[in-house]
């Protein structure tokens, strides 16, 4: 499994490389990669014009077929709007969302995101 990621200001890039898996980061100015096998998709809460290269990069290809679940990042002080980038990529593209985490995560959402990966796996 590999862990596929957008990251503005390095917060979710932390987190992932923290898990220690592979993992390919998905940036602005070129969504377009194909990711031929099982991933998670991890990102941050930003506007959506922001987060449009995640939208490029599940369209590209057989990108979506290939998402198992989507992981979101935020800041818990936006209540409601804490991880909605998330919520909405899994609304609009009928994907589960499989856990939330705070900044760049803890040890605690480190070991939990592992044995999520490991479950999906198995």
């Amino acid at each position: 499994m590999k862990l596929v990621y957008f990251s503005l200001t390095g917060q979710t890039r932390r987190f992932v490389k923290k898990i220690g898996m592979e993992s390919v980061e998905i940036t602005p100015t070129n969504p377009f990669l194909t990711v031929d096998e099982p991933y998670l998709l991890i990102v941050p809460t930003y506007e959506r014009e922001i987060t449009e290269p995640v939208n490029d990069f599940l369209e590209y290809e057989t990108n979506l077929k290939q998402c198992k679940g989507v992981i979101g990042g935020g800041n818990r002080n936006f209540a409601d709007l804490f991880i909605y980038t998330a919520k909405d990529i899994c609304r609009d593209y009928d994907l589960p969302l499989l856990y939330a985490f705070e900044f760049n995560g803890t040890m605690e959402d480190v070991e939990f995101m592992k044995k999520v990966v490991s479950e999906l796996e198995s």
